[in-house]
């Protein structure tokens, strides 16, 4: 097993050094082989510098710099696509994740787990400007997608490759990579982490993005319960506008019939109407996500399933 650990970057440089030292502290020990990938996402700082400098003495040490400020979970993702371990690891640079938690992680994947989410158990940030708000959405989160987990906005966590590299991240998706890998069947266990309070620089979370989580979170729900069925969705939609048009057309039926009450003298006629339509585009518009899923399937050559272990197959058949 080899391992990756991911750190986006961004105005950090008072915390590099030391954050370099505690990932030797607590790497070098470890029997596997080991490397970190930097992201510096567009730091204003001399955060670049920094990393540069590190690099040349450390050839573990790999610098990706990105031309602007993308943000967190656009950092992620070129580290993810920069990385070759086996096991990848992310947590942040502000050294509020502590590095010394790594081998307590790794040693969850390898008795067999997918995906080792850290939990802040004892948060050392503002109660009602982060913790607050984070306890809210991460107990909204757990209850619309089926994944309980106490805290994911907590960076530090430990995946699997193969659980990690099946989608594209985007927004601030990063913090549910957990849910994707759920809807893979992956195997999750979330583990109580150190966690410190900040030393140097600024904090670049506010509650502007509890806001961008929470419009996330439909997206989120929307791909891993109807990613690849979304007629689901659509089609249950436009049959239930369409079972509501016919009933308050038959209520309309049955006070003409019984007491004589013109069909068209009642707006619900044209309301009954235009439900009925609307319920026949929803339809349609299930059939062509179909039709796109399908073509995203087939175009790629990607399976409608993941495979845990293989036993005595053709090698020539795995995907």
């Amino acid at each position: 097993m080899n391992l990756s650990v991911i750190i986006p970057v961004y105005n950090e440089q008072e915390n590099l050094p030391m954050l370099y030292e505690a990932l030797l502290k607590a790497l070098e020990p470890l029997p596997v082989a080991w490397d970190v990938i930097l992201v510096d996402d567009g730091s204003r700082d001399g955060s670049l510098k920094v990393l540069e400098q590190l690099a040349a003495k450390d050839q573990r040490l790999r610098v990706v710099s990105l031309r602007r400020n993308f943000g967190q979970t656009a950092a992620i993702a070129a580290g993810i696509d920069h990385s070759d371990g086996e096991v990848i690891v992310l947590m942040d640079a502000d050294l509020q994740n502590d590095p010394a938690d790594i081998p307590m992680l790794l040693q969850k994947i390898e008795e067999g787990y997918d995906v080792v989410s850290g939990w802040r158990a004892k948060r050392k940030d503002a109660y009602i400007t982060r913790t607050l708000p984070s306890n809210l959405a991460n107990g909204l989160i757990s209850w619309v997608t089926g994944v309980h987990l106490h805290d994911y906005g907590c960076t530090l966590k430990a995946y699997r490759r193969e659980v990690i590299t099946g989608f594209r991240l985007y927004g601030e998706m990063h913090r549910f990579i957990p849910v994707y890998a759920s809807s893979y069947g992956a195997r999750i266990i979330e583990l109580p982490v150190n966690h410190n309070p900040r030393k140097f620089g600024k904090t670049k979370y506010g509650l502007e993005r509890t806001v961008k989580v929470i419009l996330d979170l439909f997206t989120v729900k929307f791909l891993s319960s109807f990613g690849n069925k979304p007629i689901y969705l659509f089609g249950g939609t436009g049959l239930g506008l369409i079972a509501l048009s016919a009933a308050v057309l038959f209520y309309l039926f049955v006070r003409r019939v019984g007491f004589g009450v013109s069909v068209l003298a009642s707006p619900l006629f044209q309301i009954a109407t235009m439900v009925a339509i609307m319920g026949f585009q929803s339809m349609l518009m299930g059939l062509i996500a179909e039709l796109q899923v399908r073509t995203y399937h087939e175009s790629q050559g990607k399976p409608t399933y993941t495979v845990r272990k293989r036993i005595n197959t053709d090698p020539s058949k795995n995907s």
